[in-house]
């Protein structure tokens, strides 16, 4: 018998998301408690705010524009590090100076799937963008992502000069809007089941083990 396929755990996903980020932690809490079955993750795009220019926008007026001012914020990203530090995460929303457009850090985490490191570069922006404080809409920060992780940092310095596979990225946000994505992180489990937001490992850990255990020979649902 013909060894049976991982099963897939497809994320759409926004970089510039702190509940994404608890979700990858939580997700990763959810496979642990699964040791039994063999999974693939792989990241695909959202953007919770397309409408930033590419160089991005200084932060206090991002926040006093979605917010209506820092004390508002404050409130809200109170509760989203408290939800962190139950995770490990130790946001610092301080550090941050500008809300970045993230296609281009998309565009990483697209390119990094060919070398199996998609995981570690989701990662990699995720702390450098909630914890270092570090730019996203600067492709020189990209471009030394790309080197942390291992990637061919100069073919990547070279991408990044052109459009490549912008037109792709947006294609697959639309597709996800056209699914009935609004909100992220989002989690489609074998292409048949899909978890919206930042649900506990244990509730994602029982997605799991029922799409494991009801899968059929039929060909799943693709997410391009």
């Amino acid at each position: 018998m013909a060894e049976q396929p991982p099963l897939t755990v497809d994320v759409i996903s926004d970089v510039m998301c702190p509940w994404c980020y608890i979700g990858k932690r939580r997700l990763e809490k959810a496979i642990r408690q699964v040791p039994d079955l063999n999974i693939e993750v792989r990241w695909h795009p959202f953007q919770l705010d397309p409408s930033l220019p590419r160089e991005g926008k200084d932060r206090e007026t991002y926040l006093n524009e979605k917010f209506g001012g820092p004390a508002k914020a404050a409130a809200i990203y109170q509760k989203v590090s408290a939800a962190g530090a139950e995770e490990g995460i130790a946001f610092a929303f301080d550090r941050i100076r500008v809300s970045p457009n993230t296609l281009d850090s998309h565009r990483l985490i697209l390119w990094s799937r060919a070398d199996g490191l998609q995981d570690d570069v989701v990662e990699r922006l995720f702390r450098a963008y909630f914890i270092e404080g570090r730019d996203l809409s600067k492709a020189s920060t990209l471009v030394d992502i790309s080197a942390e992780a291992g990637m061919e940092s100069d073919l990547v310095a070279q991408l990044l000069e052109t459009d490549s596979d912008l037109a792709k990225l947006r294609s697959q946000i639309e597709q996800a809007g056209g699914m009935g994505v609004t909100g992220v992180p989002f989690f489609i489990i074998d292409g048949r089941f899909a978890i919206a937001g930042a649900e506990s490992p244990e509730t994602i850990s029982a997605a799991l083990l029922h799409a494991d255990a009801t899968r059929t020979a039929d060909e799943p649902v693709t997410v391009n």
